[in-house]
């Protein structure tokens, strides 16, 4: 569906909050609740009495229309995609409480730059400078979060840090990139995957166009998994997004994803050897701030030692407390630097490099390492302690209180 159709649609006392650009999602449900997320304010309800079934159930029909689709109780599902829009509706056939409907605001810009990720504490000056200089080498970033934490957002202002002569090839089943119009005087091109053209198809095309990197939409199927995988190991470099609670739970997260009785252990293997760098950002209202907040909250490095067993390295984790824990990349991911031509401190995080503080963070890394080697074995204990861990600060991010 274009601009030029959807321009057609007459979308009434909605316009103002599509126009409003520090809107990104507009919901509305259950016979008349009208539900808005922003920028600053995270999710809330508004009332406005224009905004009723009826008025839905019109824009329902004009997308239907122009589409050529049908939307009834025999089609109780519709689904409308513009450049910088995605809408879904479910029939009150369906929806016993009322018609529904989602729009998803996807303009064509990058919302993030260094002055505000700096400004407003989403991410500390020297990891910033880590992770921009991650994508100069090269490195395979997987980016992990809820939906709405901003994961797109920060993996296009990843993309726009790589080098204006690096092909970039985007992969998309909903259009939310763009970067093909921000960047139009750069090497770029948009797919889009359907019905007909598949990510296993879309992809064995876009290896003959000699992309530098490959940008996949969301990993959320098994056939994902495998485009991913695909990719990087045939010399190619990515940027993607998945739904995980941690960055260190990726590659995990996506084996789950698999419909195969795959090798676990071979899978893990594949994917530490060949993506570098996971990064989990999270969306929560701060009471500190006042206002939703939007930050990375772990960085987590992957690799195979000499035994070629799979290995993390937590280089960056953030409470909500404040207190941020920091490990030096490992000599793998330096080498792999050094192969990329980019130089970057051993000590990267001014940690020290004397002894005691390099054994120090050896510990840091066996520990978490600890954790991968033991994934396929049968948990003895429905909790351990780095679970409580975790779920604790998980109810503080999420301004729940605990005893």
């Amino acid at each position: 569906m274009n601009e030029a159709i959807f321009s057609q649609i007459d979308f009434g006392p909605l316009k103002e909050y599509l126009e409003e650009d520090n809107i990104t999602d507009i919901s509305y449900d259950n016979g008349g609740q009208l539900w808005l997320k922003t920028l600053d304010k995270g999710i809330y309800r508004i009332e406005n009495p224009a905004i009723n079934n009826a008025l839905i159930e019109k824009i329902a029909f004009q997308c239907s229309n122009v589409m050529g689709k049908t939307f009834n109780m025999a089609e109780p599902f519709l689904d409308a995609e513009s450049t910088e829009l995605r809408l879904n509706f479910i029939h009150e056939s369906i929806a016993t409480n009322g018609i529904a409907m989602v729009i998803r605001k996807t303009p064509a810009k990058i919302r993030l730059n260094r002055e505000k990720l700096l400004d407003e504490q989403y991410v500390t000056k020297d990891l910033l400078d880590f992770l921009i200089k991650c994508v100069h080498a090269r490195c395979n970033i997987i980016v992990s979060g809820e939906t709405g934490s901003g994961k797109t957002e920060l993996v296009k202002y990843l993309a726009s840090n790589t080098m204006e002569n690096e092909k970039i090839i985007t992969i998309e089943d909903t259009l939310e990139l763009h970067l093909d119009r921000i960047f139009p005087h750069r090497d770029i091109v948009a797919m889009k995957t359907n019905n007909i053209a598949s990510y296993t198809d879309v992809l064995v095309t876009c290896m003959r166009q000699n992309p530098i990197w490959i940008l996949l939409s969301e990993v959320r199927s098994a056939e994902a998994v495998l485009a991913v995988r695909n990719s990087i190991s045939s010399g190619h470099h990515i940027l993607s997004t998945i739904h995980a609670d941690k960055a260190s739970s990726i590659p995990m997260r996506m084996y789950s994803l698999l419909e195969s009785s795959q090798d676990v252990d071979q899978f893990l293997a594949s994917i530490h050897r060949y993506v570098q760098i996971g990064i989990y950002v999270k969306g929560y209202f701060s009471k500190e701030l006042n206002r939703f907040q939007r930050e990375i909250i772990e960085v987590c490095e992957f690799y195979v030692d000499d035994d070629n067993k799979p290995k993390s390295n937590i280089i960056y984790k953030k409470t909500l407390d404040g207190k941020i824990s920091l490990n030096n990349p490992t000599k793998h991911l330096l080498d792999y630097f050094s192969i990329s031509n980019v130089e970057i401190d051993e000590d990267t995080f001014h940690l020290g490099t004397n002894e005691a503080n390099n054994e120090s963070t050896e510990e840091n890394v066996n520990q978490e390492n600890s954790v991968s080697e033991t994934v396929t074995e049968p948990l003895k204990n429905n909790t351990t302690v780095q679970d409580s861990a975790d779920l604790l600060n998980s109810l503080r991010l999420n301004n729940i209180e605990t005893l």
